[in-house]
């Protein structure tokens, strides 16, 4: 599952980005909320961990703007200790949770992964394509019955793509899925990642649209 962190605070980013990396999360950072606004608006998150003070304006202002769209991405929210109005604020606009500076790292992943089990009880069922059945909420993948281990970056395009079906989505997408929003990346590194998943889902999993992007076929 991807997470966005929201933080400006570059040491404590740095650590809950290395914590929920090694918990087997995929990440982006944010340390402003421009920067967070974009990377909303370029692709889904399963969860943000949204500061509420940062340089450019309220952390606030991104949780209002999801909800207004009716956006129900999970939003664990973190103040200062004397900050008990902000708290009160943020679970208000819509918050899912919050975290209290200075906060523990563990304590803060078991946050996170009690409102992502949370979260997995409203999200949509499993994903059928021909002989393959494709799980969200438990990241797991059968062919024909038999399971199929995939690396982070191949569950990340198949996320993607199953997410989405018939339809077609573009490389640049993939990119940002795979490796986070903005990140430069090798020309080829999406087709050979799709490979290595047409090998082990079949040959029709996933087709090529030539100049357009891939889509999810039948396996």
């Amino acid at each position: 599952m991807r997470i966005l962190v929201v933080e400006d605070e570059a040491d404590l980013a740095q650590a809950v980005v290395d914590h929920l990396r090694a918990a087997g999360h995929a990440v982006d950072h944010a340390s402003t909320l421009d920067e967070a606004q974009a990377a909303v608006r370029a692709m889904p998150y399963a969860l943000i961990l949204l500061d509420l003070r940062l340089p450019d304006g309220e952390g606030l202002a991104l949780l209002r703007g999801l909800r207004d769209r009716r956006d129900a991405t999970p939003v664990l929210i973190v103040t200062a200790r004397d900050r008990i109005t902000e708290r009160i604020a943020g679970l208000e606009a819509g918050a899912d949770d919050y975290l209290v500076k200075p906060y523990d790292l563990n304590e803060m992943l078991a946050r996170i992964n009690a409102i992502l089990r949370r979260a997995d009880g409203t999200r949509a069922p499993e994903r059928r394509f021909g002989g393959l059945c494709i799980s969200p909420s438990a990241r797991t993948v059968t062919r024909d019955g038999a399971p199929v281990t995939l690396t982070p970056r191949e569950w990340a395009i198949l996320d993607r793509l199953s997410h989405r079906p018939g339809q077609v989505v573009g490389k640049a997408e993939l990119e940002d899925a795979v490796y986070g929003f903005g990140k430069e990346v090798e020309s080829n590194a999406i087709e050979a990642h799709v490979s290595r998943l047409r090998a082990k889902l079949g040959r029709r999993a996933v087709e090529t649209v030539r100049g357009f992007g891939y889509r999810m076929g039948q396996g």
